[in-house]
């Protein structure tokens, strides 16, 4: 059988594709090149499918949500929220897999940041 390789994009519908860029640039640190492309660090990628009444993304009109690998999970809740980001103030810790916090982007997408254990 043939079996994906990994993630190759991740695309999203924008009222201002530009500024919704640019915050992920300017707030996540992600350095996409002028195509899109990324070039993220290796490591583990979770896929999941969730229940399709969970709250778990937020609006229940989203549905999917974008999970980053963090470092830091508490320096980069900090730099989001000397940026004026609308972050969570809950995160999570879930033993041997490690901990998580949200953040939603100025289009009202919810993002989860994952700080692996």
């Amino acid at each position: 059988m043939e079996r994906v390789l990994g993630i190759g994009g991740y695309f999203m519908r924008a009222a201002d594709p530009a500024a919704l860029g640019a915050w992920y640039r300017d707030c996540l640190g992600l350095d996409a090149d002028e195509n899109g492309l990324w070039r993220p660090e290796a490591g583990p990628t979770v896929f999941a499918t969730f229940e399709s009444g969970t709250d778990y993304f937020g609006s229940r009109a989203q549905q999917s949500m974008l999970n980053f690998r963090v470092g830091d999970l508490d320096a980069m809740l900090a730099q989001l929220r000397a940026k004026g980001a609308d972050v969570a103030q809950e995160t999570q810790d879930m033993a041997g897999v490690g901990r998580f916090g949200w953040v939603t982007d100025p289009e009202g997408n919810r993002v989860e940041l994952w700080q692996p254990a």
